[in-house]
């Protein structure tokens, strides 16, 4: 099938966008990176929590089909992942921005959303439309000719959300986002996650647990490679007391688990 043909076929339906039973993902010879992952997720916005080296860039990375699963079963968008799998096909289906992504410095913000849209094989007459969206979707119409180069580090974050959003994703999936935004940025990219989150299935990976109590429906708290909770914002919150680290209820929720997680404080 032509990508033309592939990208025109009308999208599927599913009961979980993300399905994972006993994921195992090691990352070089001995670090079990994801340790026997269950986790189903659907349409919305997710927030997945956790300290460093918890594994969540591995699970978003394994994901996006960066990295093979070890062990376990992993389905994405219906189609399980292991063995001989349509990885074109899937991959134009999600948008994915790593912690750091590699750009051309001389192009411009334009030509840089256009050769990731063309790298995700879409229809050649929706790429100016779709490009212009993404662009002003994050702010950034007024420097779409500016090359890359001339960028500050917020702006090129920006960028990197347009071109992860340019295709319109089924499952959009973003590593620590907001690195780099100012205050104003951040308020304006929890409006964009729950306007995506209402057709698609959105994890974003990040430390600030302000940021998933004020955009995400749903709580992924990982520890160690293994699930620690899953729940709401409030649900969150009402895992923690007074007695616990945190200037809000949502971070004492967040330290009571991953502290009763690790058999240890909050650090």
């Amino acid at each position: 099938m032509r990508a033309v043909e592939a990208a025109e076929v009308a999208p599927a339906t599913y009961a979980w966008e993300i399905q994972a039973q006993a994921l195992k993902v090691r990352v070089g010879r001995k670090k079990m990176a994801v340790d026997g992952l269950d986790l189903a997720l659907g349409t919305g916005v997710h927030g997945l929590l956790g300290p460093n080296g918890a594994g969540k860039t591995t699970l978003i990375r394994t994901l996006a089909t960066v990295l093979r699963p070890t062990e376990g079963e992993l389905t994405l968008l219906g189609e399980p992942i292991g063995g001989r799998f349509d990885q074109r096909g899937l991959r134009r289906r999600i948008g994915y921005l790593p912690q750091t992504f590699g750009y051309y410095k001389r192009f411009t913000v334009r030509e840089f959303v256009e050769y990731l849209a063309w790298l995700k094989e879409m229809p050649k007459r929706e790429v100016p439309g779709a490009v212009q969206r993404a662009i002003e979707r994050v702010g950034l119409a007024e420097r779409a000719e500016a090359k890359m180069k001339a960028l500050s580090g917020g702006m090129i974050r920006r960028v990197g959300i347009a071109q992860a959003i340019v295709n319109d994703p089924v499952l959009l999936l973003l590593d620590e986002p907001t690195a780099g935004l100012d205050p104003a940025q951040r308020l304006r990219f929890r409006e964009l996650l729950q306007e995506i989150g209402r057709d698609a299935c959105v994890v974003v990976s990040t430390h600030l647990v302000e940021d998933v109590a004020a955009a995400c429906s749903d709580v992924v708290l990982f520890a160690a490679g293994k699930l620690v909770f899953q729940g709401t914002p409030a649900d969150l919150a009402a895992a923690g007391s007074e007695a616990d680290v945190g200037d809000s209820p949502i971070e004492r929720g967040y330290s009571a688990l991953l502290g009763h997680a690790q058999g240890k404080g909050a650090w």
